[in-house]
């Protein structure tokens, strides 16, 4: 391997970790939905590896025949500018829809009580929700959540790998190309991995008392505030 290669190779690795760690978009939206919607720790693995995979990918076949078509760098970049966008706007709409969503089946499942009076005149007054007796097992199994997500992250362009890696790889080799992409992916994922297993393990411990019936609300504005922070901070 070349000094040169292997400068693409550190910064490849270095790029990727930072880029993933730096947008709160890779990991948060995991997060709050396993949290929301009772994924288990191996499902949110499987969700957020498929979704980077997506998010990479879809970087990684642009580039490669932006470099077999001759393609120059600046009109990929357009490219993947409008794919941002369209990312972000997604983003914002599914997390707006949730909210909306989630607030009405908080405000449907409140806690209410009922008063109950035996034949010996002795009453006692018992309170609950309805929400955990009108879920049916077969609501996680039809859920949209995941493929939403995943075709969210396939909209969504990884920046820095186009313009940064593959081209100058290009002027390497092609090996060189797909090595210095498959360390950028292969960090991407990783660093998304472990930042959404971390999180939910945390959160886990949060004890949300009163405010776990509104858990799909405030998993709907986290999406929706990621969104809004890739469209309008820049994240």
């Amino acid at each position: 391997m070349s000094n040169e290669l292997t400068i693409l190779v550190i910064t490849a690795a270095s790029i990727g970790f930072l880029h993933t760690l730096l947008g709160p978009d890779h990991y948060l939206p995991f997060v709050v939905m396993a949290k929301a919607r009772k994924w288990s720790m191996a499902k949110t693995a499987v969700i957020t590896t498929l979704c980077g995979i997506g998010h990479v990918g879809s970087s990684v076949l642009l580039g490669l025949i932006g470099v077999a078509l001759g393609i120059v760098v600046g009109k990929l970049e357009i490219i993947e500018s409008h794919r941002g966008d369209l990312a972000a706007w997604a983003f914002i709409a599914f997390g707006l829809v949730y909210f909306i969503w989630g607030l009405k089946r908080a405000i449907r499942n409140k806690p209410h009580s009922h008063v109950h009076i035996h034949k010996d005149g002795v009453s006692h007054e018992h309170v609950h929700s309805h929400q955990n007796n009108h879920i049916h097992a077969h609501d996680a199994k039809t859920s949209l959540t995941p493929w939403i997500l995943f075709t969210i992250f396939v909209f969504g362009p990884c920046e820095p790998l186009i313009p940064i890696l593959m081209y100058p790889a290009a002027t390497s080799s092609t090996a060189g190309m797909v090595l210095v992409a498959v360390v950028f992916g292969t960090v991407t994922i990783a660093t998304m991995l472990s930042v959404v297993l971390l999180g939910s393990y945390g959160l886990n411990f949060l004890p949300l008392g009163k405010l776990e019936r509104y858990s799909h609300a405030l998993a709907g504005f986290i999406v929706f505030a990621s969104g809004a922070g890739i469209k309008f901070l820049g994240l």
